[in-house]
């Protein structure tokens, strides 16, 4: 491959291709952080019965969901499953924005997107009305890259390197 990168050129259009994620970091972070307060600071929202409650979201959704035993499952302790989310929502939305963990929270929030889109928009028709899908498939990338620029994980990714350089320990790539 003559020395360029995977993306076909080298210099400034690397570069350019490191900051493509961040967009997409920034929009979903601060998404998830606002969704969990949302639901956190909403009483309304985190009630087990009432026209604006989880309870009586998850209960309408119970017959047309893909996978009703979700459903089911969350209509055990609805303020507990509306905490639950709220609580994952906030924790992904916060690791995604500082990159603490960025796969990980990645993945938690491809999960919830997942499960939401198997329950709450699965009737959702035509499919690309409801938002849930694409929000899973925009986990994805982050999944898949996590956050290599501008972030915490980068920062303690760099210390080892230069820990190791110091030890004499380099790596096969370094």
């Amino acid at each position: 491959m003559s020395g360029r990168s995977w993306t076909g050129g080298g210099g400034a259009e690397r570069d350019t291709a490191r900051y493509a994620l961040l967009p997409l970091r920034l929009f979903l972070g601060i998404t998830f952080v606002y969704a969990g307060l949302d639901k956190l600071t909403d009483p309304a929202f985190m009630a087990s019965e009432g026209p604006e409650s989880i309870g009586a979201l998850m209960a309408s959704a119970r017959e047309t969901a893909a996978v009703p035993g979700l459903v089911d499952l969350a209509l055990k302790s609805p303020v507990g499953f509306g905490y639950a989310i709220a609580l994952g929502e906030l924790a992904v939305g916060i690791g995604t924005l500082l990159g603490i963990g960025a796969r990980v929270a990645a993945a938690g929030g491809a999960l919830i997107s997942l499960s939401l889109w198997l329950t709450v928009s699965w009737s959702t028709t035509p499919y690309y009305y409801g938002n849930d899908l694409a929000y899973l498939m925009a986990w994805l990338p982050l999944v898949i890259a996590g956050a290599p620029l501008l972030s915490v994980d980068a920062a303690w990714s760099a210390r080892r390197r230069g820990r190791a350089r110091r030890h004499g320990r380099g790596t096969m790539l370094g």
